[in-house]
């Protein structure tokens, strides 16, 4: 079987499940927070140890301001209210992606990584503001400064994911088949899974499925 360390979500679908049930984009983005506390529960009942979220995009900031305002306080008072919880089941939380937010924001960011830092069981990588293709050029930028030899090894020094595993399996909801500049380096050998359901409608058992038939993928990386 195969080994699964690294879980990466691009949580496609909530406005649309919004709008089809309760007519409300921000109806779809709240239930689609049940949904990653379910996620994050079933990930550590796999013994994953990295799970990676794309929340925030670099391209959604082209959506409504009101929109985007309700996004981030969801964000806040997730933050505030269940971060303790998070710090005692010794999970990690990690922001990859440019924090330019509010100041209270960026203060709940950085109070929740430097409170969580040490944690061990679980890794949780938010991508919030997050652009892979602004990452790539960033990271080409700072090994060009270096002076280091140009390879894979040192170029993924200069990533926000260094230090992390590349992820093992991509799981897109919402029935759409693109990547979205989402970690577009970390992906090269990810298995990659499209689901049909929206974020919101996504369950355990969908999950717990996608991972039991990775397992038993074979995966030769090149090699017959």
């Amino acid at each position: 079987m195969n080994p699964l360390n690294h879980v990466a979500i691009i949580m496609d679908g909530n406005g649309r499940w919004g709008l089809k049930n309760k007519n409300s984009r921000n109806a779809g983005h709240k239930a689609g927070l049940n949904t990653v506390e379910k996620i994050i529960r079933e990930t550590i009942k796999n013994k994953i140890k990295f799970l990676t979220l794309y929340a925030f995009s670099t391209e959604n900031w082209k959506r409504p301001k009101r929109e985007i305002n309700y996004l981030f306080s969801l964000l806040e008072n997730f933050l505030i209210m269940r971060i303790e919880e998070l710090h005692k089941q010794n999970i990690k939380l990690k922001i990859i992606g440019v924090k330019n937010f509010s100041s209270k924001l960026n203060k709940l960011l950085n109070k929740s990584e430097k409170k969580t830092f040490k944690n061990t069981k679980l890794q949780i990588n938010l991508a919030l503001n997050y652009g892979s293709k602004f990452e790539l050029i960033n990271a080409f930028k700072n090994l060009k400064k270096s002076r280091d030899k140009i390879n894979e090894k040192n170029l993924t020094k200069y990533l926000q994911t260094r230090n992390i595993p590349d992820p093992d399996i991509l799981i897109r909801t919402g029935n759409t088949q693109r990547l979205s500049n989402f970690l577009l380096w970390q992906l090269a050998y990810a298995e990659i899974f499209f689901e049909k359901k929206l974020w919101p409608e996504f369950n355990e058992k969908d999950y717990n499925r996608i991972i039991k038939r990775f397992k038993n993928i074979k995966r030769n990386f090149g090699r017959v």
